[in-house]
C-alpha cells in the first residue's frame, strides 16, 4: 500500500468512527424534539425556551448580538455554534483535499460526479413540483446528505459494507456539504455592510500570514481570531456559518516537527532517565524538577509533531457529534404533529422534499454514478456491485441536519406563512429522511453478502 493510500485509508476509518456513533445521538435527540413538541403544556415551554435571549456583555456590548439585537437561544444555535459545525466541515475538507479521497482525482471523480447528480437533480425535480407555487425558494433543502445519520445506518451493517463503500458514502457527504456551504453563501446573504465585511478580510489575512509566515502553532490564535471574523461576518450580512469555514481554510496542516525530528527529541530526554532513577523513583512520588522538564519537553514535542488542523478536528468532533448537532436537532426538529392534516405529506412543499430526497437523490446519484463508470472515466468502488451502490445511493437521500438548517435560512425569519411552510418543510425533511434511511437499509441487507467481508472491516 503507497503512503497516499495509507492516509487516504486513515483517513476515512477515522471519519467513519466519528459520525457513526455520532449518529446514534443524533437520532436519539430528533425522537426526543418529536415527543417533547407534541406533549401539551410541554411543548408551550420549549417553544419559548429558544426564543429566550442570549447575552455575554462587556458594557454596552453584546458579543451575541446582530445588527443591534440580542440572539435569541434559536440563533445563538443556528448562527454560532452551527459555524463551529461548518469549521469541523471546514478542516474535514482541507484534510480530504490534503491527504483524503479528494487528494487524488481519479479515486475521488466517481463520488464528486455522483454527489453532483445527487445536487442537481433533487433540486430540478422540487423546482418542477414547486412551479408556480410560493415555497420555490426552499428548492436547496433536499440538496443536502447527512452524513452522520447514513453512516450510522451503515455501521448497523457492521463489516458486511465493503469499505469502499464507507469510502464513497463519505467523500459524497463530503462533497454535499462543500455544495451546502456554496448555496448558503450565495443565497443566503442579506445586505452586505462592506465595511465589517473588510474588516473580515483583514482578520482572514491576519490568520493567513500568522500560519503561513509566522508558522503559530497556538489553537488558541485560531480560535480567538476565528471569533473575531465570526463575529464581523455576523454583523456584514453573509451567513456566519462561511466564516466557520473560511477560518478553517487558514488553519495550517503542517506540523512544526516533522517525525523523524519528533523520535530524536523523545530519544535524546528518555535518555536523561537512568536506571538508578527508576530504583529512586519507588522510594519517593515526586518528581524532580530536571525530570518534570525533560517529560515537559517530550510532551511539546508531542504537540508540535501534530498539526494544528489535525490537532483541532480530532479536539473538536466530540463537541460537535456529541453536543453541538444533537442540539440543533433537538431544537430544529421539534414539529408539533397533533394538529397536522395527513394530507400535508402528500401535497406541497413537504412531497416536493420527500420526492425531492428519497427519488431525486437517488436517481440522480446512481445515474451520475453509471454514466461515469460507463464512460470509463473512474472505476467502480472496489467489491462492490450496482445493487450494493443503488442501496447507498438511497441512503444520500438522508439529508436532515443541513436540510433543517436551509430550510430554517429559507422560512426561519418570515411570518405566519412562512412559519406554516417551515413546519410542513421539517416534516418533508423528516420522512423523507426516514424514508430513504429505511430503504437503503434494507436494500443494504438484501443486496451485501451474508458473510464478513474483512475489507468492509
Amino acid at each position: 500500500m503507497s503512503p497516499q493510500s495509507r492516509a487516504i485509508f486513515y483517513s476515512a476509518r477515522r471519519a467513519l468512527a466519528h459520525h457513526a456513533t455520532g449518529g446514534n445521538v443524533l437520532i436519539l435527540a430528533t425522537l426526543l424534539a418529536l415527543i417533547v413538541a407534541n406533549i401539551p403544556g410541554l411543548n408551550t415551554l420549549y417553544n419559548d425556551f429558544w426564543s429566550q435571549e442570549m447575552r455575554l456583555q462587556v458594557g454596552d456590548f453584546n458579543i451575541f448580538s446582530h445588527a443591534g439585537h440580542p440572539m435569541t437561544v434559536l440563533q445563538f444555535i443556528n448562527d454560532a455554534l452551527m459555524a463551529i459545525f461548518f469549521f469541523n466541515i471546514g478542516l474535514e475538507i482541507k484534510r480530504e483535499i490534503l491527504v483524503g479521497e479528494l487528494s487524488s482525482f481519479r479515486q475521488a471523480l466517481l463520488p464528486i460526479v455522483a454527489a453532483v447528480g445527487g445536487m442537481v437533480v433533487p433540486v430540478g425535480l422540487f423546482f418542477i413540483l414547486a412551479h408556480g407555487s410560493d415555497y420555490t425558494d426552499g428548492a436547496a433543502i433536499p440538496m443536502a446528505t447527512d452524513i452522520a445519520f447514513s453512516l450510522g445506518v451503515i455501521a448497523m451493517l457492521g463489516a458486511r459494507v465493503p469499505l469502499s463503500l464507507k469510502i464513497f458514502l463519505t467523500t459524497l457527504a463530503v462533497v454535499d456539504d462543500i455544495g451546502g456551504i456554496i448555496v448558503i453563501a450565495l443565497f443566503y446573504s442579506g445586505h452586505i455592510e462592506v465595511t465589517y465585511l473588510l474588516y473580515a478580510a483583514i482578520g482572514l489575512a491576519v490568520l493567513v500570514a500568522g500560519g503561513s509566515l509566522l508558522k503559530i502553532q497556538s489553537k488558541m490564535f485560531y480560535f480567538i481570531i476565528g471569533g473575531v471574523v465570526w463575529f464581523l461576518v455576523l454583523n456584514s450580512g453573509i451567513h456566519p456559518t462561511i466564516a466557520g469555514v473560511l477560518v478553517a481554510l487558514c488553519v495550517p496542516a503542517t506540523p512544526v516537527y516533522a517525525p523523524g525530528k519528533y523520535i530524536k527529541e523523545i530519544w535524546r530526554n528518555i535518555k536523561n532517565f537512568t536506571e538508578d532513577d527508576d530504583i529512586d523513583m519507588h522510594a519517593r512520588t515526586i518528581l524532580s524538577h530536571e525530570q518534570m522538564d525533560w517529560l515537559k519537553q517530550i510532551e511539546s514535542a508531542s504537540d508540535r509533531v501534530i498539526s494544528p488542523l489535525q490537532d483541532m478536528e480530532d479536539q473538536l468532533h466530540p463537541l460537535v457529534d456529541y453536543l453541538i448537532i444533537p442540539l440543533f436537532a433537538f431544537a430544529n426538529a421539534g414539529i408539533y404533529l397533533l394538529d397536522i392534516n395527513p394530507a400535508t405529506i402528500v401535497s406541497g412543499i413537504s412531497l416536493a422534499i420527500i420526492i425531492g430526497l428519497v427519488v431525486g437523490k437517488f436517481a440522480g446519484i446512481l445515474l451520475f454514478s453509471w454514466i461515469t463508470v460507463k464512460l470509463g472515466l473512474a472505476p467502480m468502488p472496489e467489491n462492490a456491485d450496482w445493487k450494493m451502490l443503488s442501496a447507498i445511493s438511497m441512503l444520500g437521500g438522508i439529508g436532515f441536519t443541513v436540510s433543517l438548517f436551509i430550510a430554517d435560512l429559507t422560512f426561519g425569519d418570515g411570518g405566519a406563512e412562512a412559519a406554516v411552510m417551515l413546519s410542513d418543510a421539517k416534516l418533508g425533511i423528516v420522512v423523507g429522511s426516514l424514508i430513504s434511511g429505511l430503504g437503503g437499509y434494507f436494500l443494504l441487507r438484501m443486496f451485501l453478502p451474508v458473510r464478513r467481508d474483512v475489507s468492509g472491516a
